[in-house]
């Protein structure tokens, strides 16, 4: 889930500097950095959480020996 986490984060990355070069004519630069950071707080909250809710706490852990009763 790290990879995800990564590969979000880097998605919503590439996306606010699309859009803020694709503002660039249309809005002043306030709102374009106003839009820009809450596409990087999405990004950062959203990879935070993939990365924690993501990892596995089990995954180190043997699985219980079945003992079979004959």
């Amino acid at each position: 889930m790290e990879i995800a986490a990564i590969i979000f984060v880097l998605f919503l990355l590439a996306v606010s500097v699309v859009t803020f070069f694709l503002l660039k004519r249309a809005l002043k630069m306030a709102i374009r950095m106003a839009i820009v950071v809450l596409i990087l707080l999405i990004a950062v909250v959203g990879g935070a959480s993939l990365w924690w809710f993501g990892t596995n706490s089990n995954a180190e852990k043997q699985p219980a020996v079945i003992k079979k009763s004959r």
